[in-house]
């Protein structure tokens, strides 16, 4: 039965999104038309790294910068992102092509400035660009598949050696060819933007006589017709050189529609491999399932039949000695208030998870809202605060508690102080490496405020109503002399079952987790949310039925202490996650520096902490409610 709804459910799934995983989006913005002839206003974003993890302002490096820089205004997703976004110099006229146009030009280079340049040239630093709320991309012909990439920005420069010399050289791109593409009405004339490109070059520019802001070059004239199409005579990044910067901008008319413009961002050429991960997960969720319907099937209502029989305690005991534990299997744990906490955060994660993957699916999160999925997650998180202090004060009550509210202040401050502790340090590292991506002063208020201000209070409303309710009745009665538990099998001991129990869950959602830290830490976007609902359904499946599973075979060996096991059985799957992401950082990542190494396995930390809560809170209830249900479907003397 259990085997037939668990198909049924899953086949119901599959259906619903066989055709939708790529998801529809909602634009985070409103589409805006251009005639001939308006300004088109470039913004520059952050310098960024696969290298380093670590951002840093556009005008960290002396670029040319406007009479005045302005910031436009970044949501809280946006600034934890490390996202500073300012103005630039690159100005362009609507359907009007420019070339060679002369952006500025630098004085020789100091030292100070060269070094700056070569620095991160060496750490392979990229600079990002918006038009019109588009990322610019260099687009990457892939002759194997015979398609084109987009690689989200440009490199600062690149390092090479002249022909007939060995010594390493610094190159900077300094003149770039942005390609901008536009979809026009034909009615209106109105144009609207949907691409923006760039192929960026290392021009050494020349000129003749005194520099001015009249002088034509050399190397690169409209007048002539010469313009840069490669960097044959590139331009070196040398204390003493100077530097002229310079662009070129076509537009070009396509037929793709405003709406789909974000569709080349998103391509992605390896959907098999997703649908790989969902078969292989659907078959973990069917093994288990087969499982947990040969217990409920076959051994429980065997067993329960012949309880209510009224056998004989020995013919019992031949049979299975789960039932010779009902004095005690609802005995509350050691350290009972603290499982309370965890399974009120669990479910506070939870909740949160849950909401933004449908919001999410549904494609209100769509990465033309840049920071729009942090936010939302953050913001979710402080309000599902209220269903955490709920949880955890009706447990609470269950185990004969009477103090709400120390259980309330606990959830709301246990699980958020000790993940603040570590963002507080790894924070202070990336203000000594005076980087973008270090939280400023009024957003630590801003987070704080919510944590306090919003979240708190919340969890006191749901501790507050989750006390006033009824306590939870258990469908048997608890001995006053615990039973003492025998000798157990070496398979069944604590320490190895728990381990054993998170290898499913984490097997069936690892495929999907390398292309989510791909999206994180190698700069990509990550917007396949209907593969991964799927994925969290089934994860949510796996975690409750093998915690079943172990927590039925641990009653049968007469073992009662299944409270913080059925907790840690399904959490026990963040331990193969870390050890995941470990494997990851070194067969994937190019990290160097000591300082992104911490912040990788510090944040990575916190991911499996937040997972362990998660998976532990859905493991926990899956064998509560299954305990609850085969005790009360007996007959105890």
């Amino acid at each position: 039965m259990a085997f037939s709804r668990s198909i049924a459910f899953s086949s119901i799934l599959l259906l619903l999104f066989i055709n939708g995983s790529f998801c529809f989006y909602l634009p985070g913005v409103a589409p805006q038309d251009f005639q001939k002839g308006d300004t088109l206003q470039v913004k520059v974003n952050k310098l960024s790294s696969t290298k380093t993890q670590l951002p840093y302002t556009y005008y960290s490096l002396p670029y040319c910068t406007p009479e005045k820089i302005l910031d436009s205004a970044e949501n809280l997703g946006e600034v934890l992102r490390g996202d500073r976004i300012e103005n630039s110099r690159y100005v362009f006229k609507m359907r009007e092509p420019q070339m060679c146009n002369v952006v500025c030009k630098k004085l020789k280079l100091d030292a100070k400035t060269a070094k700056a340049f070569k620095e991160k040239i060496d750490d392979e630093y990229r600079v990002n660009m918006i038009l019109d709320n588009l990322p610019l991309v260099v687009p990457i012909k892939r002759v194997d598949q015979d398609s084109t990439v987009y690689q989200l920005g440009f490199h600062v420069g690149l390092k090479g050696q002249y022909s007939g010399s060995k010594e390493e050289k610094f190159f900077i791109h300094n003149h770039l060819a942005f390609t901008v593409k536009y979809h026009r009405d034909s009615l209106t004339e109105a144009a609207r933007i949907v691409g923006f490109e760039v192929k960026p070059f290392s021009v050494k520019h020349e000129y003749e006589g005194k520099w001015d802001e009249k002088t034509r070059l050399s190397t690169c004239d409209p007048h002539a017709k010469h313009t840069v199409v490669n960097s044959n005579t590139p331009q070196e990044v040398e204390e003493g050189k100077e530097i002229i910067f310079t662009y070129d901008v076509e537009f070009l008319e396509s037929d793709v529609k405003w709406a789909s413009r974000w569709d080349a961002y998103l391509l992605m050429n390896d959907d098999q491999i997703h649908w790989f991960s969902i078969v292989n997960s659907l078959m973990i969720v069917l093994f288990l399932s087969g499982m947990v319907a040969m217990i409920m099937l076959r051994t429980l209502y065997r067993d329960i039949s012949k309880y209510n029989e009224l056998e004989t305690q020995e013919e019992a005991q031949e049979e299975t000695g789960w039932k010779l534990v009902h004095g005690d299997v609802f005995r509350p744990p050691n350290n009972s208030d603290l499982l309370c906490v965890y399974v009120g955060t669990g479910v506070q994660f939870f909740g949160m998870i849950l909401v933004t993957m449908l919001f999410a699916v549904l494609g209100f999160l769509s990465p033309s809202n840049r920071g729009g999925l942090m936010t939302a997650m953050l913001l979710l998180w402080v309000f599902m605060g209220i269903f955490a202090g709920y949880a955890s004060a009706r447990l609470y009550k269950m185990f004969k508690g009477t103090e709400w509210k120390k259980i309330s202040l606990r959830t709301a401050v246990l699980f958020p102080a000790s993940v603040s502790a570590i963002f507080f340090v790894l924070n202070g590292l990336i203000w000594g490496q005076k980087s973008s991506g270090a939280v400023p002063f009024g957003t630590m208020f801003a987070l704080i405020f919510l944590w306090f201000g919003i979240s708190v209070p919340l969890v006191f409303v749901g501790g507050y109503v989750g006390f006033r309710k009824p306590a939870i009745e258990n469908p048997v009665k608890t001995n006053k002399i615990p039973r003492q538990i025998p000798e157990q099998a070496w398979y069944m001991n604590p320490a190895f079952s728990v381990l054993i129990g998170g290898i499913l869950p984490f097997g069936a959602v690892f495929i999907e987790l390398f292309f989510i830290l791909t999206s994180i830490w190698l700069n990509q976007f990550y917007y396949i949310f209907g593969f991964l609902f799927l994925v969290f359904v089934i994860l949510v499946i796996t975690c409750a039925e093998i915690t079943v599973v172990l927590c039925y075979f641990q009653l049968c060996s007469e073992d009662y202490l299944w409270w913080w096991r059925s907790y840690l059985t399904s959490g026990s799957s963040a331990l193969y996650l870390f050890l995941y992401a470990t494997f990851y950082f070194f067969t994937k990542l190019e990290i160097t520096k000591l300082v992104s190494a911490i912040l990788y396995f510090g944040y990575m930390f916190i991911a499996s902490y937040a997972f362990f809560v998660v998976t532990g809170t859905i493991g926990f209830y899956a064998c509560f409610w299954f305990t609850r249900l085969i005790y009360s479907s007996v007959k105890i003397d």
